[in-house]
């Protein structure tokens, strides 16, 4: 007899599924809901495992996606499935900021202010909690993340341990959110990542609007020296970085610095540069295999 596979979402859940796929042994499928911590819709991918499926608890993934991307460009391009399958791992991928704000209207939505440049505004959250007006009331990535959504996952699947990783600035975000909150993630990795955000002309401009002229948020929200306040608190992490990414020769990705962070906190670091890679989702796809294996393996030892 061939198999049933589904997954039923609570009977009060606050989601709702936009689609599903099959997609090796599992389905890819993406959600909505009103979020509390925006005041916004939100949406997010999760990948689910034929085990989870059937209601096997099992390791997960957060992969924070970079500038200008969403959930689609890692679950379309990243090519992650197959791999997850073969591991019975779930992998989610939500959105990178909100999209829009509520309008005096309830019923509508107004664009998110300043979307003048890429790097600040939709897409580009930073994961973190803006103070400064008129980002404060939405752009709040940083509770989204680690409190809102991560409760809502657990509580809607199967869910045993969560490990975090990102591209760029969700590189950053996986850097910064994992050695903050490392009770919440048992491990941690990053592609490309943004490693030093204060350091950056594209992290200090929008840190500039989402926390105004107190540099000592911006060094709250820098996931180097998050690390370098913290020290170790993990076995190892694992960094791949393309050696022909424009963005590193021109000094946006600062990867010598999580370097010296992670030197300076006894922090076991596995920094792979990748000679012929540029900062793209053909290098994703190259390495994406490895941190999915480093994240199985960082979970097996819990």
């Amino acid at each position: 007899m061939k198999k049933s596979y589904s997954h039923r979402l609570s009977a009060n859940s606050q989601l709702t599924q936009k689609s599903v796929n099959r997609c090796f042994n599992g389905e890819q499928h993406y959600y909505s809901h009103q979020s509390t911590a925006t005041k916004t819709p939100m949406t997010f991918s999760i990948y689910l495992p034929d085990e989870a499926l059937t209601g096997q608890r099992c390791p997960a993934i957060l992969y924070l996606s970079g500038l200008t991307c969403n959930a689609d460009n890692v679950t379309h391009k990243a090519h992650f499935q197959q791999r997850c399958s073969e591991l019975g791992m779930i992998f989610i991928a939500p959105d990178t900021s909100p999209r829009s704000v509520p309008a005096s209207d309830e019923a509508e939505t107004v664009e998110v202010p300043n979307d003048e440049c890429y790097f600040v505004g939709q897409g580009a959250g930073y994961y973190v909690d803006a103070t400064e007006a008129p980002w404060a009331d939405n752009f709040n990535m940083e509770s989204y993340i680690v409190e809102e959504l991560y409760d809502l996952l657990r509580s809607e699947f199967p869910i045993d341990t969560i490990g975090i990783t990102g591209h760029s600035m969700g590189g950053h975000g996986a850097l910064l959110l994992g050695f903050k909150f490392p009770s919440k993630f048992v491990s941690v990795s990053a592609l490309s990542p943004v490693c030093a955000a204060s350091e950056s002309a594209w992290g200090q401009a929008a840190y500039a609007e989402y926390f105004g002229g107190d540099k000592s948020l911006w060094a709250q929200a820098d996931a180097s020296k998050m690390i370098e306040k913290v020290g170790r608190q993990y076995a190892s992490i694992l960094v791949d970085q393309g050696a022909a990414d424009n963005f590193l020769a021109e000094g946006q990705l600062q990867t010598s610095t999580l370097q010296d962070a992670c030197e300076k906190a006894k922090q076991p670091l596995t920094l792979r540069y990748q000679g012929g890679h540029d900062h793209s989702y053909y290098f994703i796809q190259t390495v994406i295999n490895d941190h999915i294996d480093h994240h199985w393996r960082m979970a097996q030892l819990r």
